[in-house]
């Protein structure tokens, strides 16, 4: 690691000095919670990632074994059913590794979206498919949803003695989940150490069972990861230490955006070390924003606020010049080099620790997620009077403009220009957050890049972006639990078709469809918001979503 810090050389000596003085790092390899607060609720039972690269190890002939008797049986595709850390650091290896010849193509599916998952089903030949329902808690209600979905669809394929050949459990033991395997006679089950968080799992069963499937090398993988593992046990210099400093002490002196630049062969680890920062940090009144996916931008559209993590594959020189043009303007950066993409296995680990030593020098608990359950509370509040009303409390627009209809509390003279008028509520040190609870596709993707790009240069302000109910297992907790600077925009749209939700698998009775659970997500998210003392501002689109994003980002 290299870092470029400038003015903040003497704040980062001085926190590792107090760190070695209070041991710091043994403390943390000793399983002391002591580092990060009093008692040990959510702190001693989520360490379980510390030796988890070493300890899994012997299991790598199981997975080798499934991989193999899916492959002879026929199967050529396996599609992931879950949301945050069950599902980020999976496609973070189909991105970056592709699918090895004559393994199974793998496809995650996190959107409650009716089209989202109509998509994948149809462009899937299920009878050659497996299913990897992936949960820790065993019971969140976007997953269940999706098994219970699939179970039906390939229920009429192979009938219901085969149907449960086609799925596999990752989970904890005794969730609803490993009851659910058992009952429809799931083909496998992973019971995954309950001593690991679901941010945290990427090198557990949570991440590897997809990575086996793909054909990855999970030995050179762990590897890697655990020669980072060692690299940080004993003395303060080494790179995991160093980078937590950095993160926690720029973020105390205003920095509080950290702002990745990544190789493109690599990219979609942003997304993964989003989830972690941001849920980990984004507590108590203080958080570090993670901007991932952003695009690279001249000096001049930057604030004050920023800090950049340059994360370059060897060779590879594609944001060299920008990075360069960025230091050369004062703005802090640091770069860390991957000799190639089996390296991020030690990046798993290297942002693992430097999260929770930033945790310990912002005197939060980097492991648990107090504020994440209220806007699922009032998710299921509203699905709940869904069914016995047939309605969810929408509200009225208060402007309604080419087939656009926006809700939320702007100035009269707001006109025509809502979006400008919400924009223009931003405090100091504020930043947007782009809420897509829409169908992901290239078009949605390309639009709602072109509008976070077009807010950063007209605003100078940190923009994020994220389908729902996706972010809500990735940076919800950030949300409503920093310090309340954030502008949310939430983007909703008709169905073009929707899907019912079964009640149970194997049944065709529904209540609820996959557009009412997406609906009430999003109207849950806005109430948890609201209620935390955020500004919030949607926009429902009757028609063309793309049109829609380009509209309203007209002056």
């Amino acid at each position: 690691m290299h870092t470029n810090i400038g003015q903040y050389e003497s704040l980062a000596s001085s926190a590792l000095d107090e760190m070695e003085i209070n041991r710091v790092i043994p403390r943390i390899w000793g399983l002391d919670h002591t580092v990060w607060k009093p008692e040990p609720d959510e702190i001693t039972n989520r360490l379980g990632w510390l030796d988890i690269a070493e300890r899994i190890s012997t299991h790598l002939p199981r997975l080798q074994d499934l991989a193999q008797n899916l492959r002879s049986e026929g199967y050529s595709n396996a599609l992931l059913l879950g949301m945050g850390g069950s599902s980020l650091a999976p496609q973070v290896f189909r991105d970056t590794f592709g699918v090895k010849p004559g393994y199974l193509d793998l496809q995650v599916l996190d959107s409650t979206d009716p089209g989202a998952v109509l998509s994948v089903s149809e462009s899937l030949d299920l009878s050659k498919t497996i299913f990897i329902v992936s949960t820790k808690s065993g019971g969140t209600v976007e997953t269940l949803s999706f098994f219970k979905y699939f179970y039906n669809q390939i229920l009429k394929q192979v009938g219901r003695d085969l149907a449960g050949e086609h799925f596999i459990a990752i989970t904890d033991a005794g969730s609803r989940l490993a009851e659910l395997a058992g009952r429809f006679n799931f083909r496998d089950i992973f019971l995954n150490d309950p001593y690991i968080g679901g941010r945290y799992s990427a090198l557990s069963y949570f991440g590897l069972v997809p990575a086996a499937l793909i054909g990855m090398d999970l030995k050179l993988l762990l590897k890697r990861a655990q020669n980072t593992a060692d690299s940080c046990k004993e003395s303060l210099q080494n790179t995991c230490a160093q980078l937590g400093v950095v993160m926690a002490e720029l973020a105390g002196a205003g920095r509080d955006k950290i702002t990745f630049v990544i190789s493109p062969a690599v990219g979609s680890f942003g997304g993964w070390v989003e989830q972690l920062i941001a849920e980990s940090t984004g507590k108590e009144g203080l958080g570090i924003l993670p901007v991932a996916g952003e695009p690279v931008g001249t000096p001049g559209v930057y604030g004050p606020d920023r800090v950049f993590v340059y994360l370059q594959l060897l060779g590879d020189s594609t944001y060299d010049r920008a990075v360069k043009a960025l230091e050369d303007n004062g703005q802090p950066v640091v770069r860390l080099v991957m000799r190639d993409p089996y390296d991020t296995g030690a990046q798993f680990f290297l942002w693992e620790m430097a999260t929770a030593v930033a945790g310990y020098r912002l005197g939060i608990n980097p492991f648990d997620q107090p504020n994440v359950e209220a806007a699922k509370v009032l998710a299921r509040q509203m699905v709940s009077d869904y069914q016995e009303s047939g309605s969810l409390p929408e509200g009225k627009p208060i402007i309604s403009l080419d087939g656009i209809s926006v809700y939320g509390n702007l100035p009269a003279q707001a006109g025509n220009a809502p979006l400008a008028a919400f924009l223009s509520s931003a405090q100091p040190g504020a930043y947007v957050s782009l809420q897509a609870y829409l169908q992901p596709n290239p078009d949605t993707d390309a639009a709602l890049l072109e509008l976070r790009q077009s807010i950063r240069e007209r605003t100078k302000l940190a923009v994020t972006s994220g389908y729902g109910p996706r972010f809500l297992h990735s940076t919800g907790q950030l949300h409503k639990g920093d310090g309340g600077k954030g502008l949310f925009i939430q983007f909703t749209s008709e169905n073009v078709q929707d899907l019912p939700i079964p009640n149970e698998a194997g049944e065709q009775a529904s209540s609820i469809s996959f557009g009412v659970l997406e609906a009430a997500q999003a109207l849950g998210d806005r109430q948890a918001l609201l209620d935390a003392g955020r500004k919030v501002i949607r926009f429902h689109f009757s028609s063309d979503v793309p049109q829609g994003l380009a509209r309203i980002n007209q002056p």
